[in-house]
Protein backbone atom coordinates (compact mmCIF):
# COMPACT_ATOMS: atom_id res chain seq x y z
CA UNK A 1 0.00 0.00 0.00
CA UNK A 2 0.84 3.27 -0.80
CA UNK A 3 2.35 5.82 1.97
CA UNK A 4 -0.09 8.41 2.63
CA UNK A 5 1.25 12.60 2.63
CA UNK A 6 0.47 14.60 5.54
CA UNK A 7 -2.39 15.99 3.72
CA UNK A 8 -3.65 12.59 3.09
CA UNK A 9 -3.50 11.62 6.58
CA UNK A 10 -5.37 15.12 7.99
CA UNK A 11 -8.23 14.74 5.61
CA UNK A 12 -8.78 10.89 5.98
CA UNK A 13 -9.48 11.76 9.53
CA UNK A 14 -12.00 14.10 9.48
CA UNK A 15 -13.80 12.67 6.76
CA UNK A 16 -17.92 11.90 8.17
CA UNK A 17 -19.10 10.90 4.66
CA UNK A 18 -18.42 11.04 0.85
CA UNK A 19 -21.36 12.12 -1.23
CA UNK A 20 -22.49 10.86 -4.62
CA UNK A 21 -21.62 14.51 -6.52
CA UNK A 22 -18.09 13.58 -5.50
CA UNK A 23 -17.75 16.20 -2.81
CA UNK A 24 -16.90 15.28 1.06
CA UNK A 25 -18.05 16.21 4.43
CA UNK A 26 -15.90 17.02 6.51
CA UNK A 27 -15.72 17.65 10.08
CA UNK A 28 -14.15 20.96 11.73
CA UNK A 29 -12.62 20.98 14.82
CA UNK A 30 -12.08 24.88 15.20
CA UNK A 31 -13.93 27.90 13.64
CA UNK A 32 -12.79 31.50 14.03
CA UNK A 33 -14.77 34.32 12.98
CA UNK A 34 -14.08 38.20 12.50
CA UNK A 35 -16.21 40.77 11.43
CA UNK A 36 -16.00 40.98 7.56
CA UNK A 37 -17.77 37.42 6.96
CA UNK A 38 -19.86 36.71 10.01
CA UNK A 39 -22.67 39.05 10.27
CA UNK A 40 -24.51 37.34 7.25
CA UNK A 41 -23.65 33.66 8.97
CA UNK A 42 -25.32 35.17 12.03
CA UNK A 43 -28.24 36.53 10.59
CA UNK A 44 -28.86 33.24 8.43
CA UNK A 45 -28.65 31.23 11.55
CA UNK A 46 -31.32 33.80 13.10
CA UNK A 47 -33.58 33.95 10.57
CA UNK A 48 -33.75 29.40 10.50
CA UNK A 49 -34.21 29.50 14.11
CA UNK A 50 -30.62 27.73 14.64
CA UNK A 51 -27.85 27.51 17.28
CA UNK A 52 -24.39 26.56 17.04
CA UNK A 53 -23.97 23.09 16.68
CA UNK A 54 -20.83 23.46 19.22
CA UNK A 55 -20.13 26.63 21.62
CA UNK A 56 -16.52 25.30 22.39
CA UNK A 57 -14.88 25.25 18.84
CA UNK A 58 -15.88 28.51 17.86
CA UNK A 59 -13.74 31.71 18.90
CA UNK A 60 -13.97 34.88 17.68
CA UNK A 61 -12.10 38.37 17.57
CA UNK A 62 -12.09 42.19 15.38
CA UNK A 63 -8.98 42.31 13.20
CA UNK A 64 -9.90 43.55 9.72
CA UNK A 65 -12.04 46.88 10.28
CA UNK A 66 -11.04 48.28 13.52
CA UNK A 67 -8.65 51.55 13.95
CA UNK A 68 -5.06 51.03 15.06
CA UNK A 69 -4.74 54.27 16.06
CA UNK A 70 -4.06 54.43 19.77
CA UNK A 71 -5.97 57.55 20.67
CA UNK A 72 -8.91 56.13 18.37
CA UNK A 73 -8.70 52.68 20.32
CA UNK A 74 -9.51 54.50 23.54
CA UNK A 75 -12.76 54.93 23.12
CA UNK A 76 -13.49 51.31 21.76
CA UNK A 77 -16.15 50.54 19.17
CA UNK A 78 -17.47 53.87 19.24
CA UNK A 79 -14.03 55.23 18.42
CA UNK A 80 -13.83 53.72 15.19
CA UNK A 81 -13.89 56.57 12.20
CA UNK A 82 -15.90 54.47 9.74
CA UNK A 83 -19.73 53.84 10.21
CA UNK A 84 -19.54 50.84 8.01
CA UNK A 85 -16.43 49.45 10.22
CA UNK A 86 -18.22 50.60 13.14
CA UNK A 87 -21.52 48.89 12.70
CA UNK A 88 -19.64 45.23 11.77
CA UNK A 89 -17.48 45.52 14.76
CA UNK A 90 -20.68 46.00 17.29
CA UNK A 91 -22.24 43.42 15.35
CA UNK A 92 -19.70 40.86 16.22
CA UNK A 93 -19.95 41.48 19.57
CA UNK A 94 -23.06 41.49 19.90
CA UNK A 95 -23.63 38.18 18.01
CA UNK A 96 -20.85 36.68 20.06
CA UNK A 97 -23.06 37.41 23.02
CA UNK A 98 -26.56 36.44 21.44
CA UNK A 99 -25.27 33.06 20.50
CA UNK A 100 -22.69 32.60 23.55
CA UNK A 101 -19.48 32.50 21.37
CA UNK A 102 -15.89 33.37 23.08
CA UNK A 103 -14.96 36.61 21.67
CA UNK A 104 -11.51 38.15 22.29
CA UNK A 105 -13.28 42.37 21.80
CA UNK A 106 -11.11 44.60 20.32
CA UNK A 107 -9.09 46.05 23.55
CA UNK A 108 -8.96 42.77 25.31
CA UNK A 109 -5.63 40.76 26.15
CA UNK A 110 -5.64 37.96 23.64
CA UNK A 111 -7.55 39.94 20.49
CA UNK A 112 -5.31 40.15 17.50
CA UNK A 113 -5.39 39.28 13.67
CA UNK A 114 -6.97 35.84 13.78
CA UNK A 115 -4.22 34.34 12.23
CA UNK A 116 -1.87 35.63 14.96
CA UNK A 117 -3.85 35.21 18.00
CA UNK A 118 -5.24 31.80 16.85
CA UNK A 119 -1.92 29.59 17.28
CA UNK A 120 -0.68 31.95 19.74
CA UNK A 121 -3.67 31.31 22.12
CA UNK A 122 -3.05 27.75 21.43
CA UNK A 123 -6.65 27.61 19.75
CA UNK A 124 -4.59 26.09 16.60
CA UNK A 125 -3.17 22.99 17.49
CA UNK A 126 -2.00 19.98 15.01
CA UNK A 127 -3.86 17.70 14.04
CA UNK A 128 -6.85 20.28 13.52
CA UNK A 129 -8.99 21.46 10.66
CA UNK A 130 -9.16 24.82 11.36
CA UNK A 131 -11.16 27.15 8.89
CA UNK A 132 -12.22 30.95 9.07
CA UNK A 133 -13.72 33.18 6.62
CA UNK A 134 -10.46 34.60 5.16
CA UNK A 135 -8.39 33.19 2.58
CA UNK A 136 -4.85 33.73 4.93
CA UNK A 137 -6.19 30.52 7.43
CA UNK A 138 -3.54 28.74 5.33
CA UNK A 139 -1.65 30.25 7.73
CA UNK A 140 -2.35 27.71 10.50
CA UNK A 141 -1.31 25.02 8.40
CA UNK A 142 2.29 25.66 9.84
CA UNK A 143 1.56 23.77 12.76
CA UNK A 144 0.51 20.79 11.04
CA UNK A 145 -3.13 21.52 10.67
CA UNK A 146 -5.77 21.22 7.61
CA UNK A 147 -6.57 25.06 7.96
CA UNK A 148 -7.97 27.06 4.68
CA UNK A 149 -10.38 29.86 4.21
CA UNK A 150 -14.13 29.48 3.53
CA UNK A 151 -16.94 32.09 2.24
CA UNK A 152 -19.34 33.59 4.03
CA UNK A 153 -22.21 31.35 3.33
CA UNK A 154 -19.69 27.93 4.66
CA UNK A 155 -19.15 30.22 7.57
CA UNK A 156 -23.24 29.65 8.42
CA UNK A 157 -22.57 26.56 7.16
CA UNK A 158 -19.68 25.18 9.80
CA UNK A 159 -21.74 27.37 12.51
CA UNK A 160 -24.89 25.42 12.31
CA UNK A 161 -23.24 21.93 11.54
CA UNK A 162 -19.94 21.89 12.56
CA UNK A 163 -18.82 20.33 8.95
CA UNK A 164 -18.15 21.62 5.84
CA UNK A 165 -18.71 20.27 2.41
CA UNK A 166 -15.49 20.60 0.20
CA UNK A 167 -13.60 18.64 -2.04
CA UNK A 168 -10.26 16.82 -1.50
CA UNK A 169 -7.47 18.67 -3.21
CA UNK A 170 -4.08 17.12 -4.83
CA UNK A 171 -1.05 16.95 -3.33
CA UNK A 172 2.15 19.21 -4.43
CA UNK A 173 5.29 19.35 -2.17
CA UNK A 174 7.45 22.15 -2.50
CA UNK A 175 11.21 21.03 -1.35
CA UNK A 176 13.94 23.64 -0.49
CA UNK A 177 17.07 22.16 0.70
CA UNK A 178 20.59 23.99 1.46
CA UNK A 179 21.34 26.85 4.00
CA UNK A 180 20.10 30.26 3.64
CA UNK A 181 22.28 32.88 2.92
CA UNK A 182 22.43 36.01 5.53
CA UNK A 183 19.80 38.46 5.33
CA UNK A 184 17.28 35.80 3.49
CA UNK A 185 14.35 35.51 5.96
CA UNK A 186 11.35 33.15 5.25
CA UNK A 187 9.24 36.03 3.28
CA UNK A 188 12.11 36.24 0.85
CA UNK A 189 11.53 32.18 1.05
CA UNK A 190 7.92 31.87 0.20
CA UNK A 191 8.27 35.29 -2.58
CA UNK A 192 10.88 33.38 -4.38
CA UNK A 193 8.76 30.29 -4.61
CA UNK A 194 5.68 32.28 -5.93
CA UNK A 195 7.97 33.95 -8.38
CA UNK A 196 9.50 30.32 -9.60
CA UNK A 197 5.62 28.96 -10.37
CA UNK A 198 3.43 31.73 -10.62
CA UNK A 199 0.33 32.18 -8.69
CA UNK A 200 -1.27 29.29 -10.32
CA UNK A 201 1.33 26.86 -9.35
CA UNK A 202 -0.64 25.31 -6.77
CA UNK A 203 -4.15 25.43 -7.84
CA UNK A 204 -5.97 22.86 -6.81
CA UNK A 205 -3.63 21.37 -4.71
CA UNK A 206 -2.27 21.50 -0.97
CA UNK A 207 0.99 22.39 -0.87
CA UNK A 208 3.49 20.94 1.95
CA UNK A 209 6.71 22.76 2.72
CA UNK A 210 9.83 20.06 3.15
CA UNK A 211 13.55 20.10 3.27
CA UNK A 212 16.47 21.75 4.86
CA UNK A 213 15.28 25.41 4.86
CA UNK A 214 11.79 24.59 6.37
CA UNK A 215 13.13 22.18 9.03
CA UNK A 216 15.71 24.79 10.32
CA UNK A 217 13.06 27.40 10.64
CA UNK A 218 11.37 28.94 13.08
CA UNK A 219 7.27 27.82 13.61
CA UNK A 220 6.95 31.41 13.21
CA UNK A 221 8.38 31.73 10.11
CA UNK A 222 6.69 28.47 8.79
CA UNK A 223 3.41 30.41 9.58
CA UNK A 224 4.87 33.31 7.39
CA UNK A 225 5.53 30.49 4.14
CA UNK A 226 2.30 28.88 4.80
CA UNK A 227 -0.01 32.23 5.40
CA UNK A 228 1.29 33.07 0.99
CA UNK A 229 0.76 29.56 -0.06
CA UNK A 230 -2.80 31.36 -0.86
CA UNK A 231 -0.50 33.46 -3.22
CA UNK A 232 1.16 30.43 -5.04
CA UNK A 233 -2.54 29.28 -5.67
CA UNK A 234 -3.44 27.08 -3.35
CA UNK A 235 -5.77 27.02 -1.14
CA UNK A 236 -3.60 25.03 1.94
CA UNK A 237 -0.06 25.31 2.66
CA UNK A 238 1.67 22.69 5.37
CA UNK A 239 4.46 21.57 7.20
CA UNK A 240 5.14 18.43 9.03
CA UNK A 241 4.93 18.30 12.67
CA UNK A 242 8.65 17.76 14.55
CA UNK A 243 10.25 18.94 18.04
CA UNK A 244 9.53 22.49 17.22
CA UNK A 245 5.90 22.07 16.78
CA UNK A 246 5.52 20.74 20.25
CA UNK A 247 7.64 23.21 21.84
CA UNK A 248 5.45 25.86 20.94
CA UNK A 249 2.50 25.01 20.98
CA UNK A 250 3.53 23.72 24.77
CA UNK A 251 1.64 25.40 27.79
CA UNK A 252 -0.41 27.82 25.97
CA UNK A 253 -3.98 28.69 27.09
CA UNK A 254 -5.91 26.44 25.14
CA UNK A 255 -3.42 23.25 24.75
CA UNK A 256 -3.76 20.23 26.86
CA UNK A 257 -1.97 19.66 29.82
CA UNK A 258 -0.40 17.25 32.00
CA UNK A 259 -1.24 13.56 30.85
CA UNK A 260 -3.54 14.44 27.95
CA UNK A 261 -0.36 17.18 25.80
CA UNK A 262 1.28 14.02 26.58
CA UNK A 263 -1.31 11.66 24.71
CA UNK A 264 -1.37 14.50 22.08
CA UNK A 265 1.67 15.07 21.17
CA UNK A 266 2.64 11.13 20.67
CA UNK A 267 -0.35 11.72 18.15
CA UNK A 268 0.81 14.71 17.10
CA UNK A 269 4.46 13.42 15.93
CA UNK A 270 3.02 10.69 13.42
CA UNK A 271 1.53 13.55 11.41
CA UNK A 272 4.17 13.65 8.49
CA UNK A 273 4.12 12.73 5.25
CA UNK A 274 5.30 8.95 4.79
CA UNK A 275 8.56 8.08 2.91
CA UNK A 276 6.84 6.78 -0.04
CA UNK A 277 3.94 9.14 -0.29
CA UNK A 278 3.58 9.98 -3.71
CA UNK A 279 3.10 13.72 -4.80
CA UNK A 280 0.77 14.93 -7.55
CA UNK A 281 3.39 17.77 -8.70
CA UNK A 282 6.77 18.29 -7.11
CA UNK A 283 9.11 21.41 -7.01
CA UNK A 284 12.66 21.49 -5.47
CA UNK A 285 14.87 24.33 -5.18
CA UNK A 286 17.92 25.31 -3.50
CA UNK A 287 18.27 27.72 -0.70
CA UNK A 288 21.80 29.24 -1.87
CA UNK A 289 19.65 30.54 -5.10
CA UNK A 290 17.37 32.50 -2.83
CA UNK A 291 17.97 36.21 -2.20
CA UNK A 292 16.39 39.10 -0.82
CA UNK A 293 13.16 39.28 -2.71
CA UNK A 294 11.19 42.15 -3.97
CA UNK A 295 7.63 43.11 -5.73
CA UNK A 296 7.81 45.38 -8.59
CA UNK A 297 4.17 44.42 -10.32
CA UNK A 298 0.64 44.17 -9.52
CA UNK A 299 0.50 40.08 -8.81
CA UNK A 300 2.90 38.31 -5.85
CA UNK A 301 4.73 36.22 -8.85
CA UNK A 302 6.15 39.66 -10.25
CA UNK A 303 9.27 39.71 -7.50
CA UNK A 304 12.96 39.76 -8.48
CA UNK A 305 15.82 40.00 -6.41
CA UNK A 306 16.87 43.10 -4.50
CA UNK A 307 20.00 43.27 -6.42
CA UNK A 308 18.37 42.99 -9.52
CA UNK A 309 15.91 45.17 -12.19
CA UNK A 310 12.17 45.25 -13.44
CA UNK A 311 11.74 42.78 -16.21
CA UNK A 312 12.25 44.31 -19.89
CA UNK A 313 9.75 43.74 -22.53
CA UNK A 314 12.56 41.98 -24.60
CA UNK A 315 12.48 39.49 -21.90
CA UNK A 316 8.64 38.59 -22.00
CA UNK A 317 8.08 35.46 -24.14
CA UNK A 318 4.48 36.39 -25.35
CA UNK A 319 2.39 38.98 -26.44
CA UNK A 320 0.44 38.21 -23.69
CA UNK A 321 3.21 38.78 -21.39
CA UNK A 322 4.33 42.17 -22.58
CA UNK A 323 0.41 43.09 -22.35
CA UNK A 324 1.28 42.47 -18.62
CA UNK A 325 4.05 43.81 -17.92
CA UNK A 326 3.21 47.00 -20.03
CA UNK A 327 -0.13 47.20 -17.84
CA UNK A 328 1.94 46.65 -14.52
CA UNK A 329 4.15 49.28 -15.44
CA UNK A 330 2.14 51.62 -15.96
CA UNK A 331 0.34 51.39 -12.60
CA UNK A 332 3.33 50.91 -10.99
CA UNK A 333 4.73 53.84 -12.44
CA UNK A 334 8.56 52.07 -13.35
CA UNK A 335 10.08 52.02 -16.22
CA UNK A 336 11.49 48.58 -17.83
CA UNK A 337 15.09 47.81 -16.89
CA UNK A 338 15.03 49.42 -13.52
CA UNK A 339 16.99 48.99 -11.04
CA UNK A 340 14.95 47.89 -8.05
CA UNK A 341 17.23 50.00 -5.44
CA UNK A 342 16.20 52.99 -7.39
CA UNK A 343 12.91 52.74 -5.89
CA UNK A 344 11.56 55.53 -4.19
CA UNK A 345 8.99 54.92 -0.85
CA UNK A 346 6.60 57.33 0.09
CA UNK A 347 5.08 55.07 3.22
CA UNK A 348 5.99 51.73 4.98
CA UNK A 349 4.29 48.99 6.69
CA UNK A 350 5.28 46.80 9.08
CA UNK A 351 2.54 44.14 9.89
CA UNK A 352 -0.33 41.84 8.97
CA UNK A 353 -0.97 38.38 9.11
CA UNK A 354 2.12 37.33 7.09
CA UNK A 355 4.64 39.35 9.25
CA UNK A 356 3.01 41.10 12.78
CA UNK A 357 4.78 38.22 15.50
CA UNK A 358 7.29 39.15 17.94
CA UNK A 359 10.47 37.49 15.62
CA UNK A 360 9.28 39.91 12.68
CA UNK A 361 9.36 42.34 14.72
CA UNK A 362 12.53 41.53 16.97
CA UNK A 363 14.09 41.51 12.89
CA UNK A 364 12.81 45.09 11.75
CA UNK A 365 13.72 46.80 15.16
CA UNK A 366 17.57 45.43 14.94
CA UNK A 367 17.53 47.52 11.42
CA UNK A 368 16.52 50.53 12.41
CA UNK A 369 18.04 50.35 16.03
CA UNK A 370 20.09 53.84 16.31
CA UNK A 371 19.00 55.24 12.65
CA UNK A 372 15.95 57.42 11.96
CA UNK A 373 13.22 57.57 9.41
CA UNK A 374 14.00 58.62 6.43
CA UNK A 375 12.81 62.77 5.78
CA UNK A 376 11.01 61.83 2.62
CA UNK A 377 9.24 58.86 3.94
CA UNK A 378 6.00 60.25 4.70
CA UNK A 379 4.73 57.38 7.49
CA UNK A 380 6.03 54.11 9.07
CA UNK A 381 3.49 52.26 10.90
CA UNK A 382 4.84 49.10 12.69
CA UNK A 383 1.80 47.36 13.81
CA UNK A 384 1.79 44.30 16.17
CA UNK A 385 -0.36 41.23 15.35
CA UNK A 386 -1.84 40.84 18.54
CA UNK A 387 -1.91 42.49 21.78
CA UNK A 388 -0.27 39.61 22.92
CA UNK A 389 2.71 40.41 20.55
CA UNK A 390 2.55 44.10 21.10
CA UNK A 391 2.35 43.60 25.02
CA UNK A 392 6.03 41.03 24.52
CA UNK A 393 7.49 44.11 22.55
CA UNK A 394 7.06 46.50 24.87
CA UNK A 395 8.65 44.51 27.17
CA UNK A 396 11.75 44.30 25.70
CA UNK A 397 11.53 48.11 24.54
CA UNK A 398 11.03 47.04 20.94
CA UNK A 399 8.44 49.78 20.51
CA UNK A 400 10.90 52.57 22.13
CA UNK A 401 13.54 51.65 19.14
CA UNK A 402 10.48 52.02 16.60
CA UNK A 403 9.49 55.67 18.14
CA UNK A 404 12.99 57.27 18.61
CA UNK A 405 13.45 56.55 14.96
CA UNK A 406 10.06 58.31 13.75
CA UNK A 407 7.81 55.59 13.67
CA UNK A 408 4.23 54.95 14.70
CA UNK A 409 3.78 52.57 17.49
CA UNK A 410 0.49 51.19 16.82
CA UNK A 411 -2.44 48.97 18.19
CA UNK A 412 -2.78 45.31 17.21
CA UNK A 413 -5.04 44.85 13.87
CA UNK A 414 -4.98 43.78 10.21
CA UNK A 415 -3.89 47.84 9.08
CA UNK A 416 -2.37 49.10 6.22
CA UNK A 417 -2.49 45.14 4.76
CA UNK A 418 -5.80 46.39 2.92
CA UNK A 419 -8.11 49.02 2.40
CA UNK A 420 -10.53 48.18 4.90
CA UNK A 421 -10.06 50.52 7.80
CA UNK A 422 -8.06 54.28 8.01
CA UNK A 423 -4.56 53.31 7.65
CA UNK A 424 -4.20 53.43 3.39
CA UNK A 425 -1.89 54.56 1.14
CA UNK A 426 -2.93 57.32 -1.46
CA UNK A 427 -2.64 57.23 -5.11
CA UNK A 428 0.32 56.81 -6.76
CA UNK A 429 2.24 56.50 -3.33
CA UNK A 430 4.93 53.53 -2.91
CA UNK A 431 4.91 51.38 0.21
CA UNK A 432 7.54 49.22 1.18
CA UNK A 433 5.19 46.33 2.67
CA UNK A 434 5.24 43.11 4.92
CA UNK A 435 1.68 42.31 4.00
CA UNK A 436 1.27 39.31 1.47
CA UNK A 437 -0.88 41.49 -1.52
CA UNK A 438 0.68 43.94 -3.92
CA UNK A 439 -3.00 43.52 -6.04
CA UNK A 440 -4.35 47.37 -7.70
CA UNK A 441 -5.88 48.89 -4.71
CA UNK A 442 -5.03 46.60 -2.68
CA UNK A 443 -3.30 49.17 0.44
CA UNK A 444 -5.20 52.31 -1.53
CA UNK A 445 -6.85 53.52 -4.38
CA UNK A 446 -4.19 53.89 -6.76
CA UNK A 447 -1.93 52.87 -3.90
CA UNK A 448 1.64 50.68 -5.30
CA UNK A 449 2.50 47.92 -3.06
CA UNK A 450 6.05 46.50 -2.69
CA UNK A 451 6.64 43.19 -1.12
CA UNK A 452 9.34 42.55 1.00
CA UNK A 453 10.46 41.08 4.23
CA UNK A 454 10.11 43.02 7.77
CA UNK A 455 13.92 43.54 7.96
CA UNK A 456 14.09 44.60 4.06
CA UNK A 457 10.93 46.97 4.57
CA UNK A 458 12.55 48.76 7.82
CA UNK A 459 16.26 49.63 5.91
CA UNK A 460 13.47 50.79 2.83
CA UNK A 461 12.12 53.53 5.81
CA UNK A 462 15.60 54.48 7.21
CA UNK A 463 17.09 54.62 3.19
CA UNK A 464 13.95 56.02 1.78
CA UNK A 465 14.08 54.02 -1.12
CA UNK A 466 14.36 49.71 -1.46
CA UNK A 467 17.74 49.24 -0.19
CA UNK A 468 19.44 45.67 0.43
CA UNK A 469 19.43 44.95 4.06
CA UNK A 470 22.43 43.30 3.92
CA UNK A 471 24.04 46.56 3.46
CA UNK A 472 23.29 47.26 6.90
CA UNK A 473 25.09 43.82 8.17
CA UNK A 474 26.79 45.76 10.76
CA UNK A 475 23.82 45.94 12.48
CA UNK A 476 22.65 42.66 12.22
CA UNK A 477 25.33 40.09 12.95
Amino acid sequence: MTGQTLYDKLWESHVVCDRQDGATLIYIDRHILHEVTSPQAFEGLRLAGRVPWRLDTNIATPDHNISTDPSERKAGVLGIPDETSRIQVKALDDNCEEFGIKEFKMNDMGQGIVHVMGPELGVTMPGMTVVCGDSHTATHGALGCLAHGIGTSEVEHVLASQCLVTKKMKNMRVTVNGKLGFGVTPKDVILAIIGRIGTAGGNGHAIEFAGDVFTGMSVEGRMTVCNMAIEAGARVGLVAVDDKTIDYVKGRRYVPKGDLFESASSYWRSLVSDEDAQFDKEVCMSAKEIAPQVSWGTSPEMVAEVSGMVPTMSSMRTPTEREGLRHALDYMGLEEGQQITSIAVDRVFIGSCTNSRIEDLRAAAEVVRGRKRASTVKQVLVVPGSQIVKAQAETEGLHSIFVDAGMEWREPGCSMCLAMNDDKLGSGEHCASTSNRNFEGRQGNGGRTHLMSPAMAAAAAVAGRIIDVRTFAENLR
